[in-house]
Parts: structure tokens; C-alpha cells; sequence
């Protein structure tokens, strides 16, 4: 480059992905710049103490035990330790249509939960005062307009008029990434034709900290366990993915209607629903780029892929990119290079692509097999999940693999010990 670039490192996209690698890279003894549309002061507000199902925030995430590592290095999960989130020690997943059911559980996997249940808000709180704590320049309450290059030189516009430069930019803008198109570079999506309806409900029994999933041939039900500040456990959060035109009339309904119709999808797993909050729903699109890396940009979390929430691996892709990333600048920052260096951005390319594909298509054929209401693929499905129930071993491997407990690598080796840390 042509003179010092303003930053080694500008992150875009404050959200949980974004300012996870942020953190991670300042903690590397890089100079980052982080970007985010709202302010610092709307992120790091308390969160107020839970009072009935209207409290909870309808945005959750299922936190899992490889991404907690990742926040536990960072020191993100002290600056939380306080605040409400529910662990979750069994998994329930049955067939509505049929007799297949396999439960998974953390004592098997000699683990204190299967994951964390957590509000988005919390988290990202979290992560903001643990970013004041550490050598990162957050530009808050700020919109990318633009991303430009010239010559050997890149950076991006700020709505302000301000031009931004840096020799890499991770883009962690989301589903709808602006950089990634701006950037030229493409996606393979396709719309599911279906929305997820989202919103907080209080039932008669607890949930006995176990998250509940039931298929059926119009899409899945989950209710995942929430916790109030005073530890009531009869408060869940669902996420009940249906065909499009079932969604609409299912939104269409009053909440008494709609209950009755969510205590049946459920088969009153939990006894009588109480209450319901306001329900959202969101259009489901599969989206995966074609390439994460182009010179000077990375892609990471939504911005990079897309998949179906059935299995609630989103945000815990996201947090694996980030974590390879760390391990690959690590390296970088240790040997004297560039963070924009071609290798070793081809290296987690090549590192994220292929866990991320697999689950793509593991999600997706799901998702294919339970709408099918062929007989023989009816009974396959349910013979195959009595039969999974009952080898333990195998159970036990698959979950140990989802909650990513074969993740050992430290992303602290490389910190710079003059970085500031809480």
C-alpha cells in the first residue's frame, strides 16, 4: 500500500459473529476498527429483569460448548456471568407423524450441558463491554455506504462522507451482506418457502432444562428452555418453522387460537400454555457464497452462509469461522505478514468451506425427509431414530460432534501479552 492504511483490520457488522472477531483480532495485538450501525450506548444497556413472556427478547441463540470455549478465551464469559441464560441438558426429538424418538443427553457425554440458551442481547452486551476493555476502535452508530479500491489501496465510506482504509476488511454484515455484492462475489441460494415464527411462551410444567424438537411434515417445532433472573424454568422459547402459506395462517390467528394450535403441534410436552408474547416470522433462504475470501476481504457468519435454524447452527458456524480465522491471522501477526496475505486466507477457505457445506446439506436433507410422507421413507425415518436411540455410542458421537467437542485449539496462544484484557 501507498502509506499506512488506516487500520490492519476493519471489521463490518457489530453482531455477536462480528464482534466476537474483532475482539479476537485486538486481542492479537492488530489494529481494529469495528463498525455498527446502532450505538454504543443502545448495546450495552442493562437488560431489565424478566417480569412475564413480553420481557424476553424473541431473538435466541443455542450456544454450543465449542463456542463457549471460544467467548471463555476471549474473557467474553465473565462479563456475562451474571446474567440470565438456561443450560440445557437433554434433547428431545420425536416424529409427529410416526414412533421415532431419540433423546440425547449430557451426562452420557460426561458434560455439564448439551449447550446455552441465551438471548442475542445478552450476549452482545457481553461482548461490547468486553470490546471497552480492549484495543479495538468501535465506530458505533455508523453506515457502510460504500466499499472502494484504488489501486493497490481498499477501504469503505462511511454514510458520514468518511473513507475508511485497511488491508483487510471482514465483512460480518449479515444475510444481505452490501460488501459481499458490492465485492462481486456471488451466492448459490434458494428460497425454502417457508417462515419461522418466532415468540416466547410460559407453560404449566418446567422444562426440565431440555430442548424439545418436534418434526412434522410442514416443518419443524422447538422449544428451547429459558431462565428467569429468579430461576423459573416454565418459560421457553419457540421457533416453529412451517410451509409458507401455513405460517400466514398461522400468524393470521389470535393468540387464543394460536396456542390451542401450539399446544397441540407440541403434544403438551410442557402441560397448558399460559401466555404467548408477540410472534414474529422471517422468511427461511438457504444462501452460501461461492468463494468467502477476494483480495483485502473475508467473509464470515451470515454474510458467507445461510443455513436452516432446525438444528440451531447458525450463529455456531459463525462463531467457527471466526475461531479459524483467529488460529490463520494468528499465525500471520506471528511470522511478520500481512493480514491481507493470499495463503493464508485460501487456508481458511479452504479450512470453513467443507464443515459448512456439510451441514448445509445435512440441514437440508432434514428438512426433505420429514416432509416426505412416502410410507416406506415414513418408516425408515422412524426405524432409524429407535434405532439411534438405542446405540449409544453412535448418539453420543454425533452429539459430541454437534456441540463441537472435538475443538481443542486455543485462539490465546498468539495474544500479544501487551494487549489490554479485563
Amino acid at each position: 500500500m501507498n502509506g499506512k492504511p488506516d487500520y490492519d483490520i476493519l471489521v463490518v457488522g457489530g453482531g455477536m459473529v462480528g464482534s466476537t472477531a474483532a475482539l479476537g483480532l485486538a486481542r492479537q495485538g492488530w489494529r481494529v476498527g469495528l463498525i455498527e450501525a446502532a450505538t454504543w450506548d443502545s448495546l450495552a444497556a442493562p437488560v431489565a429483569p424478566i417480569n412475564s413472556v413480553t420481557d424476553f427478547e424473541p431473538r435466541v441463540s443455542a450456544i454450543s460448548a465449542a463456542s463457549q470455549s471460544l467467548l471463555k478465551q476471549l474473557d467474553v464469559w465473565p462479563a456475562i456471568a451474571g446474567e440470565r441464560r438456561c443450560a440445557y441438558t437433554r434433547m428431545v426429538v420425536w416424529d409427529g407423524d410416526g414412533t421415532g424418538r431419540i433423546a440425547f443427553d449430557a451426562s452420557e457425554l460426561q458434560a455439564p450441558a448439551l449447550g446455552m440458551i441465551m438471548e442475542n442481547r445478552i450476549l452482545i452486551r457481553g461482548l461490547f463491554l468486553t470490546l471497552r476493555a480492549n484495543a479495538v476502535d468501535v465506530l458505533d452508530g455508523a453506515s457502510v455506504s460504500g466499499w472502494w479500491e484504488e489501486g493497490a489501496q481498499r477501504g469503505i465510506t462511511l454514510d458520514s462522507g468518511r473513507r475508511l482504509s485497511a488491508s483487510l476488511i471482514v465483512a460480518a454484515d449479515g444475510p444481505q451482506s452490501r460488501l459481499r455484492q458490492w465485492a462481486g462475489m456471488p451466492t448459490r441460494e434458494w428460497d425454502y418457502d417457508q417462515q419461522s415464527i418466532v415468540c416466547t411462551v410460559a407453560t404449566a410444567q418446567s422444562h426440565e432444562f431440555t430442548a424439545w424438537q418436534r418434526f412434522s411434515k410442514t416443518g419443524p417445532l422447538a422449544f428451547l428452555p429459558l431462565q428467569t433472573d429468579d430461576g423459573a424454568t416454565r418459560f421457553s422459547s419457540i421457533v416453529w418453522s412451517q410451509d409458507t402459506h401455513e405460517a400466514q395462517r398461522l400468524m393470521s390467528l389470535d393468540d387464543e387460537a394460536f396456542v390451542t394450535e401450539l399446544n397441540a403441534a407440541i403434544e403438551q410436552q410442557l402441560g397448558a400454555i399460559h401466555a404467548v408474547s408477540a410472534r414474529h416470522a422471517f422468511p427461511l433462504r438457504q444462501r452460501h457464497a461461492k468463494d468467502y475470501v477476494r483480495p483485502g476481504m473475508v467473509l464470515i457468519g451470515d454474510a458467507a452462509h445461510t443455513i436452516h435454524p432446525l438444528a440451531g447452527q447458525g450463529v455456531n458456524l459463525g462463531f467457527s469461522d471466526v475461531r479459524v480465522l483467529l488460529e490463520e491471522l494468528a499465525v500471520a501477526r506471528e511470522t511478520g505478514r500481512s493480514p491481507d496475505e493470499p495463503a493464508m486466507l485460501a487456508r481458511y477457505q479452504r479450512r470453513r468451506k467443507g464443515e459448512n457445506i456439510s451441514m448445509m446439506a445435512a440441514m437440508e436433507g432434514f428438512k426433505r425427509l420429514f416432509a416426505n410422507e412416502e410410507l416406506p421413507l415414513r418408516w425408515l425415518r422412524n426405524a432409524g431414530m429407535r434405532f439411534l436411540d438405542r446405540r449409544g455410542s453412535l448418539k453420543n458421537r454425533i452429539a459430541a460432534q454437534a456441540m463441537g467437542l472435538n475443538v481443542t485449539a486455543s485462539v490465546n496462544s498468539r495474544i500479544d501479552p501487551d494487549t489490554p484484557r479485563l
